[in-house]
């Protein structure tokens, strides 16, 4: 059993003795290349990342640009590290093919988010900061990535949207600001006019309201017991609730002091009695 074991080490011993005397200088020249590679790879990936902030590019797309050379880059060290020794880099490539074929239909909807990013981030139909309205969703967006998009509410509150619902979809960007649309009903023996000045006055005078465009005020109806004031003004977005309720407050005890009526709803009933019926007359 000794002797067994003594001759399977000395054969192994030879093996390795074999395979460095024959193949020492491509492994030293794969490592070598490996090590070089991964090198020029990394100070590829950062010029090409300086250079697309040099030129104003997006933060994410020149990531996002830089990585992917890099990883190019380190694939074609790879190929040829494993040229070195001979092996045939074909099966490992059609293995990879194949695994990707089985990668993307597996992750179809994490792929399809990744593409909906690079639309946005190329296309630009909105940034960090602008105000966002989307599939019944709005908010400050606060950070554009490849797969999602993050958006913040006056509560706090951050909402994350993946990529493929926002592209293709109807968008409205508000940019900074959020337009507050209410109304206020008079009493059709009230001015109107006066009404209307009261209003733009309070608006006016609260200096966080967006002045241009400037907050717009007027009839916008005739109700069944109201003459309807409408006003409509632009607003930071993070403050909307905030202002929109200092606002109404104001409004009502500017309508107070000056004796502007808000009537509430009035209906008429009539009450019609049948006609009583003769009383019988006695025999």
């Amino acid at each position: 059993m000794i002797k067994d074991e003594l001759a399977t080490l000395t054969q192994f011993y030879t093996l390795i003795i074999d395979f460095f005397v024959n193949y020492s200088f491509q492994v030293i020249g794969a490592i070598i290349i490996l090590i070089i590679g991964l090198i020029v790879a990394r100070w590829i990936g950062k010029l090409t990342l300086r250079l697309c902030l040099r030129n104003h590019v997006d933060v994410t797309l020149s990531n996002f640009i830089s990585s992917t050379i890099k990883l190019l880059l380190v694939a074609m060290v790879a190929i040829i590290c494993l040229g070195k020794f001979g092996i045939s880099v074909a099966p490992f490539i059609a293995a990879i093919g194949a695994i990707s074929l089985s990668i993307g239909l597996a992750l179809q909807g994490v792929f399809s988010n990744y593409g909906a990013g690079f639309t946005i981030i190329l296309t630009r139909p909105f940034v960090v900061g602008n105000t966002i309205r989307c599939n019944d969703v709005c908010g400050v967006v606060e950070e554009i990535r490849l797969a999602y998009t993050q958006l913040s509410t006056e509560d706090g509150e951050i909402i994350t949207i993946p990529n493929k619902h926002i592209v293709g979809e109807v968008l409205v960007n508000s940019f900074e600001n959020t337009i507050v649309e209410a109304s206020i009903g008079i009493s059709y023996s009230a001015s109107p006019d006066k009404a209307i000045e009261l209003i733009s006055e309070q608006l006016n005078a609260n200096a966080t309201i967006v002045q241009n465009p400037a907050p717009q005020v007027g009839i916008a109806g005739f109700g069944d017991s109201s003459v309807n004031i409408a006003y409509r003004y632009w607003v930071p977005t993070k403050q909307q609730f905030e202002l929109q309720f200092q606002i109404n407050g104001a409004i009502y005890k500017a309508f107070r002091n000056a004796g502007i009526e808000i009537p509430f709803p009035q209906r008429e009933v009539t009450l019609k009695t049948p006609p009583s019926e003769q009383e019988p007359k006695l025999l």
